[in-house]
């Protein structure tokens, strides 16, 4: 049974969080290979602690892309999200990396011959979802929570004076009446801070970016607003926590609103379906709600290692469709090829779009015109009204 009335609560992390720095550094790795070979091959797995990264996983592209030019780049995301403290800097951080080879018996699974298409890079089941709570048509309570601490580094970037540090965490509970969000009953917000700044001054710089992001009315009271509710947070980063490629999948999708099939997205190439199936899920829900068919939808496709095609697409719009769910899925596989192939040129994935998605999550962005989050686009719109009647 479906409750009417209810709390609940998403959560984000910012690109200073050593999560982040880490996923941050798998899709740069990505972003190169892709950069020197559309087609190149990439599994990266990051690890971050106090002024240590190891990069390690199987690759297939091109041989510019060197150690040390991974190294460089690597360098470079580190010191555009902020780091330059003791602990964890740009500049003196010891980098070890450990790629080599991808698996011959994975490649000969995905790879196309003869007769045969281009195969899933893995088994697993991928979700997408869209709903109508925000212009994004993405779950409010997710929505928000990345949107304060976007604003949060945007000011940190903009100003050396500003206090903050690269490393932050929000929270934000909605109060749901009859099914729709109306007001927040609690905002969490944790950052890291210059030495010297007290637990005062950080809530006074928070606050104006949680009022600019919460619906005029929507704030939560004095006292269910938590800003560093320890007291204090000077060392962060992975000099505070070590940091590992792939553990906020809940962050990167829909902060709990829906399901995730339980694989990560950065450091993989697109011919990964934990990736690519995922953003198509995505791309054919918000499509499905933009074009009035639903108010909230949810799309689960499932894969097998080497086949091409899904093994299964499901589709429930949580009786709110306006066309019945097995139509919707045979006239959504007619418009779009779900195959890892169809999937990527569709979409466009084969490019060096990556590193971008890695803070503040893969959905409900705008697209971006070089084809970056071109899975937010609702271009299928007409063709679904169309082709539906």
């Amino acid at each position: 049974m479906n409750l009417a009335n209810y709390l609940f609560t998403s959560e984000s992390v910012g690109e200073g969080h050593p999560d982040k720095v880490c996923d941050r550094i798998s899709d740069t790795v990505v972003d190169l290979f892709l950069s020197g070979d559309p087609e190149a091959r990439v599994a990266c797995e990051t690890l971050a602690t106090t002024n240590k990264v190891v990069i390690a996983g199987e690759v297939r592209g091109p041989a510019s892309v060197t150690f040390d030019v991974i190294e460089n780049a690597t360098r470079e995301a580190i010191k555009d999200i902020g780091y330059e403290q003791d602990g964890f800097h740009w500049e003196t951080a010891d980098i070890e990396i450990l790629l080599h080879a991808q698996s011959v018996d994975i490649a000969v699974g995905v790879d196309a011959a003869g007769n045969k298409d281009e195969g899933a890079g893995d088994q697993g089941i991928m979700f997408g979802y869209a709903c109508r709570e925000t212009e994004a048509l993405m779950p409010a309570p997710i929505f928000y929570s990345h949107a304060i601490l976007k604003g949060l580094a945007e000011t940190r970037h903009a100003s050396t004076s500003s206090g903050l540090g690269p490393d932050a965490k929000s929270q934000v509970t909605l109060r749901y009446e009859n099914g729709k969000p109306v007001c927040a009953t609690s905002v969490v917000v944790s950052t890291q801070h210059a030495e010297g700044v007290d637990q005062d001054e950080i809530r006074e710089i928070v606050r104006p970016h949680v009022l600019k992001v919460l619906p005029e009315g929507w704030m939560c009271e004095e006292s269910h607003f938590y800003v560093n509710p320890t007291g204090r947070f000077v060392i962060g980063g992975p000099d505070g926590d070590c940091g590992l490629t792939g553990r906020k999948i809940i962050v990167d999708t829909y902060g709990g609103a829906a399901p995730h099939g339980g694989g990560a997205f950065s450091g993989k190439d697109p011919t990964k379906v934990d990736r690519s199936a995922a953003y198509a899920a995505r791309y054919l829900a918000k499509n499905v709600v933009a074009a009035g068919l639903a108010d909230r939808c949810t799309i689960q496709l499932s894969y097998a290692i080497g086949v091409s095609k899904p093994l299964s697409v499901y589709i429930d719009t949580h009786n709110t469709g306006q066309i019945d769910e097995a139509r919707l899925s045979t006239v959504l596989q007619e418009l779009v090829d779900l195959t890892p192939r169809g999937i990527r040129q569709h979409l466009g994935l084969n490019k060096a779009i990556y590193a971008r998605t890695a803070a503040y999550g893969h959905f409900g962005r705008t697209p971006d015109a070089d084809g970056g989050f071109s899975w937010e686009q609702t271009d299928l719109v007409d063709a679904l009204r169309s082709a539906l009647g």
